[in-house]
């Protein structure tokens, strides 16, 4: 979780990591002149935040939706979260044979996507869709001046909560009976 200053709000993440590796520098005689410099290494510290941030909300979200809806005769209308195994951050979501899955493809992309136990595999709709064409949304990093890294779909910068909303919405929906 990511630590903040009580004044301002700030991430001190950084600087922490930071301290940390000039410590294991001195402690191990490795010295990484450039590794900050490396966009690889900010995307992949980017996406298991942007993941752990997802994974929260949504956590959040459906803790609050299974306390509204809790009823002792039919556990089929929870919300269950489940971590994907073998890997680091990957998880879905399930009821009623729908699944929501989210994961990391790579180190600058993240998929959303639902399956169904009778193996169709589609994506939300979009406030302009009828229908869900795609197979799969994906938001994509996008790397900045000074590796500022904002997650992008389809080109448009992302706002977690509005992400765990629309697609914790849809997949309410779909997964009713």
């Amino acid at each position: 979780m990511e630590q903040q200053t009580t004044k301002n709000s700030l991430s001190t993440t950084w600087i922490e990591n930071l301290a940390i590796e000039e410590l294991n520098m001195e402690e191990t005689g490795i010295v990484n002149f450039s590794e900050h410099l490396d966009p690889m290494h900010m995307l992949e510290a980017s996406s298991i935040e942007f993941m752990e941030k997802l994974k929260e909300r949504f956590d959040v979200y459906l803790t609050k939706f299974n306390e509204l809806r809790a009823n002792q005769d039919d556990k089929t209308r929870t919300i269950k979260l489940f971590k994907i195994s073998n890997t680091i951050n990957d998880f879905m979501l399930f009821r009623n044979s729908l699944k929501l899955v989210v994961a990391r493809r790579s180190s600058d992309v993240i998929s959303l996507g639902f399956l169904s136990n009778s193996g169709g595999l589609f994506a939300a709709r979009l406030n302009y869709q009828a229908d869900a064409t795609q197979k799969i949304h994906e938001v994509k990093a996008h790397v900045g001046p000074f590796n500022n890294i904002q997650w992008k779909f389809n080109g448009e910068n992302v706002d977690i909560d509005s992400l765990v909303r629309h697609y914790l919405t849809e997949f309410i929906k779909h997964s009713a009976r």
